[in-house]
């Protein structure tokens, strides 16, 4: 893990999204990050360990979805799919789909496996599945302002982990985070090099270390999402975007950047890493 000082910062951007703000200075007491997003390997441990069933592996309760079919109370996760053609960009439907059979070692679905994704990032991971994760290893999910801090890497008026450039590149030429380069959803172009979710570290560090603040898959964060102009009750802020996040559609590997996500259910973006505090906030 790696150690955040802590300290006051602008929260937030006015440049974005309406749910982003206002910015405002924030302050946030030292904690450690892990360094990366929790993994296939480190998730498998902890399975082992303990024999924790997810979310997404187990049926739902026919009591609570009295109109579902047998086949519909199945366990699955949501799995996207790229669309030959769409109909506008309203209607998720086209690209996301509700895949029985698919978790955390099946992430495309049951026919798919995690072998030789070691060091990828965990994913289809509900809240409860994340916290029950980090009570394990004596941890916890950071707070929206602890991530929002730890992306920002000390750039506190950058609009990315790396600078306010979106487009700079690498010494290879290769984006800075895995995110969509291409129309969404009918055209990636993969110039970061992956179609899906990248093993941890691939793309450069922020300034405090810490690799895939931007991009890769979303993180679950410990808060709620509160935001006055929609009615996301029950849901948590996840941060970061992932790699399904592109300049035409999403435009959200961001630090400020931020999105609800249900807690009662995984998708194939969304994973998370924990934190540590030396003392209770």
């Amino acid at each position: 893990m790696v150690a955040i000082k802590g300290g006051r910062f602008s929260m937030g951007s006015e440049r974005f999204y309406p749910e982003e703000r206002p910015r405002k200075v924030v302050e946030v007491a030292p904690f450690f990050i892990q360094q990366h997003e929790v993994t296939n390997a480190q998730f498998a441990a902890f399975v082992k360990s303990t024999s924790y069933v997810t979310v997404a592996e187990r049926n739902l309760d026919a009591k609570q979805f009295p109109k579902f079919s047998e086949e519909q109370l199945k366990a699955g996760s949501l799995v996207f799919r790229q669309p030959l053609k769409v109909k506008g960009m309203n209607d998720v439907g086209q690209w996301w789909s509700w895949q029985v059979g698919a978790s955390w070692h099946h992430p495309e679905g049951p026919d798919s496996d995690i072998k030789g994704r070691a060091n990828q990032p965990v994913v289809h991971i509900a809240f409860e599945d994340a916290m029950a994760y980090a009570r394990w290893a004596g941890q916890d999910l950071p707070t929206e302002a602890e991530w929002e801090f730890a992306a920002r890497g000390g750039l506190d008026d950058a609009d990315y982990t790396w600078g306010k450039d979106k487009g700079q590149r690498d010494a290879q030429g290769k984006p800075m985070a895995n995110y969509w380069q291409g129309n969404f959803p009918l055209q990636n172009l993969k110039e970061d090099s992956y179609q899906n979710a990248a093993p941890v570290g691939c793309f450069p560090a922020n300034g405090f270390g810490l690799f895939d603040m931007a991009g890769n898959v979303w993180e679950l964060t410990k808060d709620d999402y509160l935001d006055p102009r929609n009615p996301y009750g029950g849901m948590k802020v996840a941060k970061g975007g992932s790699f399904l996040c592109s300049d035409n559609y999403c435009g959200r590997y961001r630090p400020a950047a931020r999105t609800p996500h249900g807690i009662d259910t995984g998708m194939q973006h969304v994973g998370f890493r924990t934190v540590w505090r030396p003392t209770k906030p």
